[in-house]
């Protein structure tokens, strides 16, 4: 069965850095597109990014656009989340997710369309 594992979040000023990742168990993480989601309190989860199972091909919310970067190296099993120039209104729970899929990708799709999730990880950007 596969697991993600989230790791790299933290608390940090506004206009910081984090890079958050998401590290798969199993051998088949080259195969699916990978995306991020955030949850703050209060809020529904809302789409992040997301990225191709190549790696080839990347989507980003509005919101974060211009300010986060995704990437992936399939022979790590790994996946990343560079967020530079952190505001306030980023401060949630980041979600890492497998989608349902495998060899399949469309941009910008639901959560609903992810059939596995970490656990989260906490970022907190004060202003």
């Amino acid at each position: 069965q596969v697991q993600l594992v989230e790791s790299g979040g933290g608390l940090v000023q506004a206009g910081g850095s984090l890079r958050l990742s998401c590290t798969a168990s199993g051998r088949t993480f080259s195969s699916y597109a990978m995306g991020w989601f955030r949850q703050a309190p209060g809020k529904e989860r809302e789409f992040v990014a997301d990225i191709s199972w190549s790696g080839a091909r990347t989507n980003y919310a509005d919101s974060v656009k211009g300010r986060f970067t995704i990437s992936r190296d399939n022979a790590k099993n790994t996946m990343y989340l560079q967020m530079n120039s952190l505001k306030p209104e980023d401060t949630a729970i980041y979600y890492c997710a497998r989608n349902r899929l495998s060899l399949s990708y469309s941009a910008h799709v639901g959560p609903e369309m992810y059939d596995v999730w970490g656990q989260g990880t906490q970022v907190t950007v004060s202003s």
